[in-house]
């Protein structure tokens, strides 16, 4: 068994079947409520050596990181909440165009794949490449289509402002 140096710090991935790169793996479901109530702090003690259940030792981890692919392994295998598409006013198929990656280019019926969004909300807003505010945000009307949404049952959203991330205003 190898001996952890107990002040190196823990890189831990949940979700996925590999830990690329790491000098020692330990591998644990990211959810068995039977045998640990958290996936990440049981790994760090079987590579410290604790027993189950026991505190881990002050000053023997000066960090823990943790990736995930839990969320992406969700909508992979279409277990997420329904969710709306907000976007930009003018992209609302932009998702469902995509690339029009065909890897059978004369195939006579092209099947696209399932949407990860049930229903999409466009938002009167744009913001050009280098952050200026072309058109404001209308948030009145924003708040109205959001809340139809939220009166069919759906809670999750996922938003997508061309070049929203250049604009860094409240």
């Amino acid at each position: 068994m190898a001996v952890l140096d107990r002040s190196r710090r823990h890189l831990h991935r949940r979700g996925g079947a590999r830990a690329d790169g790491a000098i020692l793996t330990h591998k644990l479901l990211s959810e068995n409520p039977e045998r640990y109530r958290d996936a990440a702090v049981e790994g760090i003690r079987a590579l410290l050596g604790v027993a189950a259940g026991a505190p881990i030792p002050a000053g023997g981890t000066a960090a823990v990181k943790m990736g995930t692919t839990v969320a992406t392994n969700a909508l992979l295998e279409r277990k997420g909440d329904r969710t709306v598409l907000v976007i930009t006013r003018g992209f609302a198929d932009q998702l469902r165009i995509a690339y029009q990656n065909r890897p059978h280019i004369f195939a006579r019926r092209i099947v696209l794949p399932e949407l990860l969004y049930e229903s999409v909300v466009e938002i009167d807003e744009r913001v050009t490449a280098e952050g200026e505010v072309l058109t404001p945000l209308d948030l009145r009307a924003a708040r109205r289509d959001l809340q139809k949404a939220f009166d069919t049952g759906i809670r999750a959203a996922a938003i997508v402002f061309m070049h929203g991330y250049r604009h860094h205003r409240a």
